[in-house]
């Protein structure tokens, strides 16, 4: 890894800890740094995002991992306000979550996620997603870098 290189900062808004547990496990197993950033719900993603309150020395992720079905604020009204807020809609936002449902699917692209994909059940195949999302967006993609304060 060259000096240059910025480790990958993931957000990952999820209130399940099996899945959070497994996420941070193959997110550490991977060859590429990374800094994952874990808030149970949609309305602490909101105030990570926005550097509220404890958020306040809050890093900008380079991508969220966002679950819809969460207590408090749930994932599609975390997307709407990322994708309609000026500062943060440039912030890809992969919607990983156990629904599989068309309305879904089609509610989340049409709120501008930048991928959608559904869970898989067995542990197998659900390391082998992360993974993929992982080499993708750590590896494949140009990712704007911002060390700017925002606000």
């Amino acid at each position: 890894m060259t000096a240059d290189v910025h480790p990958l900062c993931v957000l990952l808004v999820e209130d399940d800890a099996a899945d959070v547990a497994l996420m941070e496990t193959v997110f550490a197993d991977h060859e590429l740094t990374s800094e994952l950033h874990h808030v149970p719900d949609g309305a602490e993603a909101l105030a990570f995002l926005r550097r509220d309150a404890a958020y306040a020395d809050a890093p900008r992720p380079d991508l969220i991992l966002l679950d819809l079905n969460m207590p408090r604020v749930d994932g599609r009204q975390v997307l709407g306000h990322i994708k309609a807020d000026e500062d943060l809609k440039g912030i890809p936002v992969v919607v990983f979550t156990t629904s599989s449902t068309d309305t879904d699917v089609s509610s989340s692209y049409g709120a501008h996620a930048n991928a959608y994909v559904t869970k898989p059940i067995d542990l197998e195949d659900f390391e082998r997603a992360l993974s993929q999302i992982r080499e993708f967006w750590g590896h494949t993609v140009t990712l704007p870098r911002t060390d700017r304060p925002r606000g």
